[in-house]
């Protein structure tokens, strides 16, 4: 990734002041410049120094790499934000020491941020709904399961 589009990404993303953790590479050496409190590891001597590390970066990736390969198959490139926010939510709120979620813990919360919204087939398919048409639609008739 160039540095440029990498730069860009965290300027639109974290806002001025916040503390970031990366690796050493040289793509992140402007972030203290754009007033951000940039700590780094050097993982050629060290992968954790106190709190800075990148190891939860790395577990969520590792996470999202495993679930993309593993248990959605065929991802499409259109609903792959969904499939990172998936992730997102699922790493966010996972059972802790000092956040201990359960099943029906999870289940609550997001039960509680989806509610009142509306998915609609267009939004989920990326198609124009005029231009979906149902075996029904054809025929007038309910095609049997």
């Amino acid at each position: 990734m160039k540095r440029e589009t990498l730069q860009n990404e965290i300027l639109d993303n974290l806002t001025k002041g916040a503390t970031v953790y990366t690796d050493s590479a040289s793509a992140y050496d402007r972030l203290p410049a754009q007033q951000f409190i940039h700590e780094t590891v050097n993982h050629v001597r060290e992968y954790v120094r106190g709190e800075v590390h990148t190891q939860g970066i790395e577990n969520f990736w590792s996470l999202l790499k495993r679930g993309l390969r593993g248990t959605y198959v065929a991802v499409e490139p259109y609903h792959l934000d969904r499939y990172v926010t998936e992730q997102v939510f699922r790493f966010n709120n996972r059972a802790t020491k000092d956040n201990p979620l359960n099943d029906s813990d999870r289940f609550a919360f997001l039960m509680s941020q989806v509610a009142g919204k509306r998915l609609t087939y267009a939004e989920l398919t990326g198609k124009d709904a005029d231009s979906y048409h149902s075996p029904e639609a054809a025929t007038g008739e309910e095609e049997p399961f």
